[in-house]
């Protein structure tokens, strides 16, 4: 887990640093460091940095799978900004259980935007935090986690992109 400053050295970043560095950049625009943590089924979760805009919440977010990169503003609440995830987060694994927001805030004056260590503190936070469940269906997640493992055995290395509703999200 590295820091901002680390991340534009390295030019690279994983899901929790991209969300990190966004609050970076976007705090001097004067939005709160807010991170909302996806909890996964299989311990793989994902998270992305949210924000409101005109009251509607949208989220920057960086993933191998273009479905689960960010998102514009255009939903009312949280929750319904976790459903634009479900479908996109069902893999071989993967299937949202639940979701916690927490601010940076939080971690006191804990460097979070300049460490050059190892910043293992927010991963620990994030675990820590309360997540609300996010109850789906059996039913909704076989059908996609089939069209998933169907669409890996014709294109293995691609990132679906088949979700109706992706023009509104995405981009």
């Amino acid at each position: 887990m590295h820091s901002f400053r680390e991340v534009v050295k390295r030019n690279q970043a994983h899901c929790l640093e991209a969300s990190v560095a966004a609050a970076v950049v976007l705090e001097q625009h004067g939005y709160p460091p807010l991170l909302l943590d996806i909890e996964s089924w299989d311990l793989l979760d994902h998270v992305v940095f949210v924000f409101q805009k005109d009251g509607l919440w949208g989220s920057i977010g960086r993933s191998r799978d273009i479905g689960l990169h960010g998102r514009k503003p255009v939903f009312p609440n949280l929750r319904q900004l976790v459903w634009s995830y479900f479908d996109p987060y069902i893999d071989m694994t993967g299937r949202i259980k639940g979701y916690g927001l927490t601010s940076l805030y939080d971690l006191g004056n804990y460097d979070w935007r300049f460490n050059s260590r190892n910043m293992h503190k927010i991963e620990d936070h994030l675990r820590a935090i309360p997540h609300k469940k996010l109850r789906s269906s059996d039913r909704r997640y076989e059908y996609w986690h089939e069209r998933y493992r169907k669409y890996k055995k014709r294109f293995p290395d691609r990132s679906p992109a088949y979700y109706d509703n992706c023009r509104e999200w995405m981009r």
